[in-house]
């Protein structure tokens, strides 16, 4: 399984990085999680659109689901098209927020050229087996959990502490964690995001393998960031950076 990083900006797009969007493959099978703002031209530079085999998203919020308008422009009206329809995975409601989001009737929206489905606590997905969990964000959210063989790899999406992502990630070969706060911060808000000792603290907690660092907003520093998880998590850290590629 080889996980390739497509955007890993915090929040919004930053300077040298896409919103975020992750790419997992195996088997020649092409699972693309988030896709953010500015995310889909990034992406094909490692894969066409109808290589695309799913698309799971960790919630709705733009910075991790808005260019989902701009591969359904693409899917419809690109040369070559139609194209099968593509899966997409999500919180309830994803088909009826992406039509408003471009501003199409509800019915049929955008499922002529994408197949929405809720997330379950777990799918088979391709090759991978898919677990999801509900995190602690202001809006559905859910950390995703992906299995090929006896490899794992776990994303965080946007989550601020809690147990569930604990048992999630018990084990995990790669744990891909937010940290777009920064530790001790008094004005940090509750319930939104992770700071890296929390990212840090959550991995040990787990007992995984290998920590990443992702979605660090454009105005903080990465390996600042990933430098304060090492306070919390003994193993290997490392940092997302755009078209990083890590093999699980």
């Amino acid at each position: 399984m080889k996980l390739t990083v497509i955007g890993c900006s915090g929040s919004v797009p930053g300077p040298d990085s896409a919103a975020s969007s992750y790419l997992v493959t195996a088997d020649g099978f092409n699972l693309v999680l988030d896709l953010g703002s500015g995310a889909l031209g990034s992406l094909q530079r490692h894969l066409a659109v109808p290589e695309i085999g799913a698309i799971g998203l960790s919630h709705l919020h733009p910075d991790h689901c808005m260019d989902l308008c701009g591969l359904y422009v693409a899917a419809r009206y690109a040369p070559g098209s139609p194209i099968p329809r593509i899966p997409v995975f999500g919180p309830p409601g994803t088909s009826a927020r992406m039509a408003l989001a471009y501003d199409l009737p509800l019915d049929p929206g955008m499922e002529e050229e994408l197949e929405f489905h809720a997330w379950q606590e777990e799918q088979l997905i391709g090759p991978f087996t898919i677990r999801t969990a509900p995190m602690v964000h202001p809006v559905p959210a859910y950390a995703i959990r992906v299995e090929y063989g006896d490899k794992s790899l776990v994303y965080t999406g946007d989550t601020g502490p809690n147990d569930a992502l604990v048992e999630l990630a018990r084990g995990a070969d790669v744990l891909l964690s937010e940290a777009a706060l920064q530790d001790n911060d008094p004005h940090n808000p509750t319930d939104l995001h992770l700071t890296p000792s929390d990212a840090g603290e959550h991995a040990k907690r787990a007992g995984v393998k290998r920590l990443v660092i992702t979605h660090v907003p454009p105005w903080y520093d990465r390996a600042t960031q990933a430098e304060h998880a090492r306070r919390t998590f003994s193993g290997p850290v490392e940092i997302a950076t755009p078209h990083a590629v890590f093999d699980i």
